[in-house]
């Protein structure tokens, strides 16, 4: 069970390292957290029993990981992430296109990030539905706003460029 279970994980461990580059900027609560999601996927190992992807299980771990470490920081994050985009945003015209649209999909609320996330990394809708709890329609509405959102943003930071 235990090398079934580091083959997964080693197969999948790039799930692990977006959803925490997503929602967490310091390297080093980064890599704390990285050892977190790891220890709570194999303490509910046992409870998975191939009813989803092993991926899609994982991602619901992770985020769940990730939230719940969000949520016992002391620190006002939301104040801290709108410092640290408006200082990014400022530098936004020079950044790359890959840093722009990470930066565009780390503007949106956790939730969006996340269906934006999977969908981009090729997920349908009813399994996006199935990770985060939402329902297939409420997951399409999502998506498309977010796309929306994310599109409108960089079209703002590409026109300050020029």
């Amino acid at each position: 069970m235990e090398k079934e279970f580091v083959q997964l994980v080693q197969r999948n461990a790039g799930i692990i390292h977006k959803v925490i580059q997503l929602y967490v900027d310091h390297p080093e609560d980064r890599r704390d957290l990285y050892q977190e999601v790891l220890l709570q996927a194999w303490k509910s190992y046992a409870g998975f029993k191939g009813e989803s992807l092993f991926s899609t299980w994982l991602y619901r771990i992770s985020l769940n990981t990730v939230l719940t470490y969000r949520r016992r920081q002391r620190l006002d994050f939301s104040e801290l992430t709108t410092q640290h985009d408006a200082a990014m945003e400022s530098s936004a015209p020079m950044a790359e296109d890959g840093e722009l649209l990470l930066l565009a999909i780390k503007r949106l609320n956790e939730i969006d990030r996340l269906i934006l996330t999977l969908h981009l990394d090729g997920y349908e809708n009813e399994e996006i539905a199935q990770v985060t709890g939402l329902s297939k329609n409420n997951t399409t509405v999502r998506l498309h706003r977010a796309k929306q959102a994310v599109i409108q943003r960089l079209k703002t930071w590409t026109k300050a460029k020029i």
